[in-house]
C-alpha cells in the first residue's frame, strides 16, 4: 500500500484550505471530504447557509454553497484527490497513520484532522426547515445577523449561558429588539456577561423571556414568530418574531481520535503549542472548529488550515519524508 504524504479530514474552509496550501506544496494531499458525519454534509456548516457577506473578498456577499463549491475547485485545481465518504476509523498508535472509510483504507504520514463542529439544535418541529431554507432560522448571529432581512426586525435568542449573551448582544446593533428566551428564571453567564445583559434590558434594547421553552417554529416560507411553553405554568403563548438563533452550544466532531488525541471536557481538539495547529500526537494536526470553541468562523477557520498544512510540510520535511 502507497503511503500518502498528508490526509486531511473535513472538506470545510479549514479542510479546503489546508489541500490548497499543501496541494500547491507539491504533498498530493488526499482529502476525505465526509458524506453525512456530525450532521454535516461534504463543505460543512456553510452548506447550510445563504448569505456569506463577512468572508474578505466577497463585497456584494456570496451563498455558503457557491463559496464551498469555489473551495473544492481551486484544491482541485492543485491536484487534491476527494473521497466523497467519512472516516470510520483512525488508527494513530501506529506509524504510518491508517485511515478507513467505507471502502479506503490509506496510510499517511501526516493527518490534517478539519472535521468541524456541529451546531447544537432544539429539536422541534420546522427549526432545521427554516434554517436549511433560509427563512429566518441560524445557529450563527455572527454570520447572520447583520442580513438586511432581519434589520430593525424583532429577533429571539435561545440560550442562558456567555455565548447566548455574546449572540444577542451582537444582534442588538442591527434589530429593532432582541427577546433572551431561556428555560429557567437567571442566567448561566458569567458575571460579566449578565452585567452586559440587564444594561442592555435596561436600555430597552434587550428583553428577557424567563421560564420559557420552545415548542415550534412558525411560519411557512420565512419566520413569523415561535410557540412557547411557560416552565412554571405549562401556559403556551406565540412571540412574534422574525428572527431566530438558537445558542445553545455546539458539538465538536472529534469522536474518530477521542481518548487518542488530548480533548478538553467538551471534546475540543487541545492544541499544547499555539499558535502552532500540533496535538498532542506527533504528525497529526487539527485546524477549524474541532479545535475553537471561541471564534467559529469560517475565516478563522481558513486561517488555521492554512497553518495546518504550513505545519504538516514543516514537520515533513524535519522527518525526511519529503
Amino acid at each position: 500500500m502507497d503511503v500518502e504524504q498528508v490526509v486531511i479530514i473535513g472538506s470545510g474552509p479549514g479542510g479546503l484550505t489546508a489541500a490548497i496550501y499543501a496541494a500547491r506544496a507539491a504533498l498530493k494531499p488526499l482529502c476525505f471530504e465526509g458524506f453525512n458525519a456530525g450532521g454535516l454534509i461534504p463543505g460543512g456548516q456553510l452548506m447550510f447557509t445563504t448569505e456569506v457577506e463577512n468572508f474578505p473578498g466577497f463585497p456584494e456577499g456570496i451563498l455558503g454553497p457557491k463559496m464551498m463549491k469555489a473551495f473544492r475547485d481551486q484544491a482541485a485545481r492543485f491536484g487534491t484527490r476527494f473521497v466523497r465518504e467519512d472516516v470510520i476509523e483512525i488508527d494513530a498508535k501506529s506509524r504510518p497513520f491508517t485511515i478507513r472509510s467505507e471502502s479506503h483504507t490509506v496510510q499517511a504520514h501526516a493527518v490534517i484532522l478539519a472535521t468541524g463542529a456541529s451546531a447544537n439544535w432544539m429539536g422541534v418541529p420546522n427549526e432545521r426547515r427554516l434554517a436549511d431554507s433560509g427563512g429566518g432560522v441560524s445557529a450563527c448571529a455572527v454570520c447572520d445577523g447583520a442580513l438586511p432581512m432581519f434589520r430593525g426586525q424583532a429577533l429571539g435568542v435561545v440560550g442562558g449561558g456567555d455565548s447566548a449573551i455574546e449572540e444577542a448582544t451582537y444582534l442588538t446593533k442591527f434589530a429593532g429588539k432582541v427577546y433572551l428566551i431561556h428555560r429557567r428564571d437567571q442566567l448561566r453567564a458569567s458575571k460579566a456577561m449578565q452585567d452586559r445583559f440587564f444594561k442592555l434590558v435596561a436600555e430597552g434594547k434587550m428583553e428577557p423571556v424567563w421560564n420559557s421553552v420552545v415548542l415550534d417554529v412558525l411560519g411557512e416560507k420565512a419566520l413569523t414568530g415561535v410557540r412557547l411553553k411557560n416552565t412554571a405554568t405549562g401556559a403556551e403563548s406565540d412571540l412574534p418574531l422574525r428572527g431566530l438563533f438558537v445558542a445553545i452550544g455546539h458539538t465538536p466532531n472529534s469522536h474518530l481520535v477521542r481518548g487518542v488525541v488530548d480533548c478538553d471536557e467538551k471534546g475540543y481538539i487541545r492544541l499544547p503549542h499555539p499558535p502552532h495547529s500540533t496535538t498532542n500526537i506527533d504528525g497529526l494536526f487539527a485546524a477549524g472548529d474541532v479545535a475553537d470553541h471561541h471564534y467559529r468562523q469560517a475565516v478563522t477557520a481558513a486561517g488555521s488550515g492554512c497553518m495546518a498544512a504550513l505545519d504538516a510540510e514543516r514537520w515533513l520535511a524535519a522527518k525526511g519524508l519529503i
